[in-house]
């Protein structure tokens, strides 16, 4: 199979960028971090780390302090040993934003992070400046999805290896040439750490419904998030549909609702250029 010349360290090459840790309330956070100006945080899905925005960074932190970071239990962050809520990701968000002395904050999500970057805008709005909602994962929690999101990821873990995490991967994408072994093997090596047998059980509970009715979509809370906020979906996402994301926009006060054209659930790997040109524009008030 043919794959695109896409590599993690060609696409961060050329620019300053560095690699820490911050103590958030005892979480052990890996943040990579390139530029200057207002902050921009971007936020992966589930089970993603900050590899899943590679190909952003460069371009974005002409424009903002690009801020990347692993989630709470996700990549090399660290996993304590309870259930991965949207108000326990919430609160090690908090504690971040916190430790990086930051006022006001552009967020972008992706998935999973567009979900807990609406619920977290929803609750601490006097830190939100923009939102970009990248392919809110499942907005209508259907249940062959949450079941193939959680069958998928605790097999790429449970049973890592070439296959089963190559194969969590494609589902992410339209475009499974986008799939290099090189991120392939970024994810194993992260699902291989040992402390991931235990998160990963962490990580899918979003995934059951008893916990996810929690968390849905709703007006009583979408109602509350203040700040201007772009909904971007692509046409092939696998989690949900265009109609799926035109009722989130009916949700969320301010909002509006943008369509990428050949992409899955990805749209910042498959088509960066756009992305990044739609996150700049959007974050710095104009015409998307």
């Amino acid at each position: 199979m043919v794959k695109y010349d896409v590599s993690i360290w060609n696409e961060l090459s050329g620019i300053a960028f560095k690699q820490y840790f911050v103590d958030a309330n005892g979480v052990n956070t890996r943040i990579v971090e390139a530029g200057e100006g207002e902050p921009l945080i971007l936020l992966h899905g589930i089970g993603g780390h900050v590899e899943a925005y590679a190909r952003n960074i460069k371009s974005l932190s002409k424009h903002f302090r690009v801020i990347v970071m692993d989630m709470l239990g996700h990549g090399y962050t660290g996993k304590p040993d309870y259930p991965y809520t949207l108000d326990e990701y919430s609160d090690h968000l908090l504690a971040v934003i916190k430790a990086l002395n930051i006022e006001k904050v552009h967020f972008s999500g992706e998935s999973l992070g567009g979900w807990l970057s609406a619920w977290f805008a929803a609750r601490h709005p006097e830190y939100v400046k923009t939102l970009l909602l990248n392919t809110p994962g499942n907005i209508k929690g259907k249940p062959e999805v949450m079941k193939k999101l959680k069958d998928s990821t605790l097999n790429a873990v449970l049973e890592a290896n070439n296959e089963t995490v190559r194969k969590r991967l494609e589902f992410l994408f339209y475009d499974t040439n986008f799939v290099t072994e090189e991120l392939v093997e970024s994810r194993y090596n992260i699902y291989t750490q040992p402390e991931f047998k235990t998160a990963v059980h962490n990580i899918v509970v979003l995934q059951d419904w008893e916990v996810r009715k929690n968390y849905t979509w709703t007006p009583e809370w979408t109602h509350k998030i203040t700040a201007p906020t772009l909904i971007l979906m692509s046409d092939h996402d696998p989690t949900a549909s265009i109609e799926d994301a035109e009722y989130l926009q009916q949700l969320i006060p301010n909002s509006d609702l943008q369509i990428v054209e050949g992409a899955g659930h990805w749209p910042q790997w498959e088509k960066p250029e756009e992305f990044n040109e739609i996150q700049v524009n959007f974050a710095k008030g104009l015409k998307v």
